[in-house]
C-alpha cells in the first residue's frame, strides 16, 4: 500500500485552538502540513504512528512575548521553550531587538547584548539591516518558528538620540522612520517598546506616535511594555490606547499585563475596563500574561531614569560617587516619583538576585537584597545594591515578587488575554544554563494547563488552548498556524491533561515540565517521548505585505 502520511496521530482528544469543544479524531501529516483529520485513518498508510489515547492533540503554542533573540546567537535549539510546547516564538519584545544596526554604533548593540548574556558569551553581529538579521537566523537553522518585532530601543540607538534624554532631531526622526520602514518591509509584525527601559524611557508619546504611523502604513501592530505597572498603571494603559488610536496601527498589545505592588492589587478591574472600552469603540487592544507572581528584569531597572543617561559606562561612573548615590537614594525613596519605582512597588525583601557573573556574588543567586544586606553585614540594602552593580559591571538580573493572585486570575480570564512567557529558550546544560532565570522560561504553558485549568479550574481546557494558539495566531494574522485544520502547518503538541505541570522553581529553574511527550514543528517530530532530537525544522515567519 502506498503511504499517504509521514506521521499519523491516532485516538487523541482534539482541541483545535478555535475554542470549540474537544472531539476525538485521527490526524494525518504530510509534507509538513495537516493533510487529513478524520474519525478513523488507516495506520497502514503512515510511515510513523503515534497512539494518543487519553492524550490531548492541540496546535503548537505561540509565544507572543519572548526574548529568545538573546538566546539564539548562543544556541538554536530553544530547549526550555520547545519542551513546554512552544512551536512559534515572537521575538523583539520590550523594545529590544538585535536589528537594525548602525555601523557607527555597533558597540552599543553589543553592550546591550552583553547585559543579558551569560558570562564569557560574545556575539558576532554580521548583519546591519533587519532583512539581513532575519536571514541570519534562517541560515543558522532553528528548532521552532521565529517571528519578529522591531524594537524602539534598537531604532533609537541606530538612528536617533540613543541614550540622550532628549527628543530626536528632525533628521534623526526621518532616519528612525526609515529603519522602521525597512524592518516592516522585511517582515516585522510591528514595533515594540519598553517604556521603563533606557533609552526608550526618554521617548515621549508624540515621538512614539510618529514612529508608529510608519508601522500603521504596513498594517502592523504596536506591542508595549508599558510605562508603568504600579502606581501609574492606569495612565500607562491609557497611553498604549492613545498611541494605537492616533497612529492608526492595526492593534495594540500590552505586554505581560500585571498590577505590581500590593497596595494596588485589584486595579486590574480598571485596566481591563480601559481595554474593554477601547475595543468597544473600534480599536483592537489585547494583552499577554505569564502565570507567576514575580516579574524579572535587569537589576539596573531599580535606578531612576536619569542615572542611565549616556549608557552603562556613565551609569557605573555615577555609582562611584557618594554624592550621586545619595541623590539616587532620595529619588528611590520618593513615593511621588513618576517613573517605574520597582523598589517601592515590591520592597527589598521581594527583590531577588537571579543571575550574576562573578564568583564573588555567585552565592547570592536566589537571595533577596534584604537577605544579602543582612548576611554580608552591609549597613543597608542600597550599599549592597551599589557594590553588587559595580562589581558585576551592571550585568545582574533579578526577579521581583509584586503581583497578587486575584489580579493574575482576573487578567487570565479576560477575553483580551493571550499567553506569553516573557522568557527565552535556555537550557539545563551548556552556556545557556547560567544563573537562576525566572521559571517562566521553562514552565509558563504547562503551569497554566496544570495549575489553572486542571487544579483551580480558572479556565476550561478549550479556552486555555485558544489563548495559547488560535488567539495569538489571529493577533499576528497567521492564517495557517494556531489551529488544527486540514492544510494548516503541522505545528502540534500532544500532552497528558492529567499530568501536565511545570517543575521549574525560582531556586531550581532549569527543569523541564512533565506531561508533554510529543512536539511537532512543521511536520517534523522535535520532541519524542519527552526527549528533544537534533532536528531543526523551524522557519522564520515574515509578515505578508
Amino acid at each position: 500500500m502506498v503511504t499517504s502520511y509521514d506521521i499519523l496521530i491516532k485516538n487523541g482528544r482534539i482541541i483545535d485552538g478555535t475554542g470549540i469543544s474537544e472531539y476525538t479524531a485521527d490526524v494525518g501529516i504530510t509534507n509538513g502540513r495537516i493533510s487529513k483529520i478524520a474519525p478513523q485513518i488507516n495506520e497502514e498508510e503512515a510511515i510513523e504512528t503515534i497512539d494518543a489515547n487519553n492524550l490531548v492533540i492541540c496546535p503548537g503554542f505561540i509565544d507572543v512575548h519572548s526574548h529568545s533573540d538573546m538566546a539564539l546567537p548562543l544556541g538554536n535549539r530553544l530547549e526550555s521553550t520547545l519542551h513546554q510546547g512552544i512551536t512559534t516564538t515572537l521575538i523583539g519584545n520590550c523594545g529590544f531587538s538585535l536589528a537594525p544596526v548602525n555601523e557607527d554604533r555597533l558597540d552599543i548593540i553589543k553592550r546591550e547584548f552583553d547585559m543579558h548574556a551569560p558570562p564569557g558569551a560574545s556575539i558576532d553581529v554580521t548583519w546591519r539591516s533587519f532583512a539581513e538579521y532575519l536571514d541570519s537566523i534562517e541560515q543558522a537553522r532553528i528548532s521552532s518558528n521565529i517571528a519578529s518585532l522591531v524594537g524602539l530601543g534598537a531604532i533609537r540607538i541606530a538612528g536617533g538620540p540613543a541614550y540622550d534624554d532628549r527628543p530626536p532631531t528632525k533628521p534623526e526622526r526621518e532616519m528612525m522612520k526609515k529603519y522602521i520602514a525597512e524592518a516592516m518591509e522585511s517582515g516585522a509584525f510591528g514595533m515594540s517598546t519598553g517604556l521603563i527601559y533606557p533609552p526608550q524611557v526618554y521617548a515621549s508619546t508624540d515621538e512614539i506616535v510618529e514612529l508608529a504611523e510608519v508601522v500603521a502604513k504596513y498594517n502592523g501592530l504596536y506591542f508595549s511594555h508599558i510605562r508603568g505597572e504600579g502606581e501609574t498603571v492606569l495612565k500607562a494603559v491609557t497611553e498604549v490606547i492613545e498611541i494605537v488610536e492616533r497612529s492608526g496601527c492595526a492593534g495594540g498589545q500590552i505586554a505581560h499585563h500585571k498590577v505590581a505592588g500590593q497596595q494596588l492589587w485589584g486595579k486590574s478591574k480598571e485596566t481591563l475596563h480601559l481595554i474593554d472600552e477601547a475595543n468597544k469603540r473600534g480599536l483592537s487592544i489585547t494583552c499577554d500574561q505569564y502565570p507567576y507572581d514575580r516579574g524579572s528584569t535587569s537589576l539596573i531597572s531599580l535606578l531612576p531614569p536619569w542615572v542611565h543617561i549616556g549608557g552603562i559606562d556613565k551609569l557605573l561612573n555615577r555609582l562611584k560617587s557618594s554624592e550621586i548615590r545619595e541623590k539616587i537614594i532620595t529619588d528611590m525613596e520618593n513615593e511621588k516619583s513618576e517613573w517605574e519605582n520597582i523598589k517601592l512597588e515590591a520592597g527589598w525583601e521581594n527583590i531577588f538576585i537571579a543571575s550574576t557573573k562573578t564568583e564573588k556574588w555567585k552565592e547570592v543567586q536566589g537571595l533577596s537584597l534584604s537577605e544579602i544586606s543582612q548576611s554580608k553585614g552591609y549597613p543597608n540594602e542600597y550599599a549592597a545594591l551599589f557594590e553588587l552593580l559595580l562589581d558585576e559591571n551592571a550585568e545582574v538580573s533579578m526577579t521581583m515578587k509584586s503581583m497578587g493572585d486575584e489580579d493574575i486570575e482576573r487578567i487570565m480570564k479576560s477575553e483580551y488575554m493571550m499567553v506569553g512567557t516573557d522568557g527565552a529558550g535556555v537550557s539545563p546544560v551548556g552556556i545557556l544554563s547560567h544563573g537562576k532565570p525566572h521559571p517562566r522560561h521553562y514552565g509558563t504553558y504547562p503551569r497554566i494547563l496544570g495549575k489553572y485549568v486542571r487544579e483551580r479550574k480558572i479556565l476550561t481546557l478549550e479556552n486555555a488552548i485558544h489563548k495559547m494558539t488560535g488567539f495569538p495566531a489571529q493577533r499576528l494574522g497567521l492564517d495557517d498556524r494556531g489551529v488544527l485544520r486540514e492544510n494548516a502547518w503541522a505545528d502540534i503538541v500532544i500532552f497528558n491533561p492529567e499530568t501536565i505541570i511545570d517543575n521549574a522553581t525560582y531556586l531550581n529553574p532549569h527543569q523541564f515540565p512533565t506531561g508533554i511527550p510529543f512536539v511537532i514543528v512543521n511536520g517534523v517530530m522535535v520532541i519524542r517521548d519527552s526527549v528533544q532530537g537534533e532536528e531543526l525544522p523551524g522557519q522564520v515567519i515574515r509578515k505578508s505585505k
